[in-house]
């Protein structure tokens, strides 16, 4: 269908005629949008959970490791893992795009990335916005509901600290493609199309979980947040890490954007019912203590010796 005969109330110009391109692609994946903004219903005794993300050409990718499908795909994964963190389950999502002329060419190959990323993760496509400007730069802010949230602030001493999936993907990929050499299959997959465990979020709410954080700065960087936002002292045994193969326990402990789910929770958690219900693994990797002397942060250990905490990623780190 030509984009003139699309039954849509925008106005006319190069920039509607872009959203149009897009919802054309998009069809049912998008709700309600040509209005100023949307309206949502969220279910009684339920709250709203609202995060936002930004993808960013030259900061968080680079065009020539990505295709376009994949770098759309992956700006929603990365704001949809933290409703998982949450435990909520998704509502919706707004998208908004600052494309350059250039990439204004790929503009069906971004929309479908959107579009996978919309029906595989259950987000509708609710508004957005579009601008002009000298680098692509994708904003995705997600919506969702939740009955039992799960903060960073709720870790206690006596829990146990769990992480989901096998870690160290990403980095090892990234170092790959910053080399200028091809990744393995694996590990560009765990970059190029990671899975935000929206499903296992809730699973670990509803299971006992006290709290919870999405692994995009590193493991050891993340256990950090917990550590902070819940006043205690993180015990986190770097030699139990659940590995990608080719990575190392230090290597694990510093990948970041592997949107995994860091959780507290006590030690009886059923790891098993877990693997059975979602083939990802679920492991015990430390334990929360008391802020004590030291105060609140994260202790790595290896073996039986204290190790230096590995360094993740933090933007303006200089």
């Amino acid at each position: 269908m030509p984009i003139k005969d699309l039954n849509l109330e925008l106005g006319p110009g190069a920039e509607f005629d872009t959203i149009r391109t897009m919802l054309l692609r998009w069809g049912a994946l998008a709700h309600g949008v040509g209005d100023d903004a949307a309206l949502l219903d969220v279910p009684a005794g339920s709250r709203l959970a609202v995060s936002t993300d930004t993808s960013v050409e030259n900061v968080h990718f680079r065009r020539e490791w990505l295709s376009a499908e994949e770098i759309a795909y992956r700006s929603v994964a990365a704001a949809l893992s933290d409703l998982a963190a949450m435990g909520a389950t998704p509502l919706g999502m707004v998208i908004a795009l600052t494309l350059t002329e250039q990439w204004r060419a790929q503009i069906v190959q971004l929309a479908d990335g959107f579009a996978v990323a919309s029906r595989d993760l259950g987000a509708p496509i609710v508004g957005g916005d579009l601008s002009e400007g000298s680098e692509l730069s994708i904003g995705v802010t997600v919506l969702g509901t939740v009955e039992r949230a799960l903060t960073r602030s709720g870790a206690r001493a006596g829990d146990a600290l769990w992480v989901t999936g096998r870690l160290g993907g990403p980095l090892l990929a990234l170092r790959a493609l910053q080399s200028g050499t091809a990744p393995l299959p694996a590990h560009r997959d765990r970059f190029a199309h990671p899975v935000p465990r929206l499903r296992e979020g809730r699973w670990l709410a509803a299971h006992g979980a006290t709290a919870a954080i999405d692994c995009s700065d590193g493991v050891a960087a993340d256990a950090s947040h917990l550590a902070a936002a819940s006043g205690a002292r993180i015990i986190l045994e770097i030699d139990r890490l659940p590995l990608m193969a080719g990575a190392t326990a230090q290597e694990a402990a510093q990948s970041g954007e592997e949107y995994e789910l860091i959780v507290t929770a006590p030690g009886t958690l059923d790891h098993r019912a877990f693997e059975r219900e979602y083939g990802v693994p679920l492991t015990a990797i430390g334990h929360v203590e008391g802020a004590g002397a030291d105060g609140a942060g994260v202790e790595t250990h290896e073996g039986a010796h204290r190790v230096p905490l590995p360094r993740g990623h933090s933007h303006f780190s200089g």
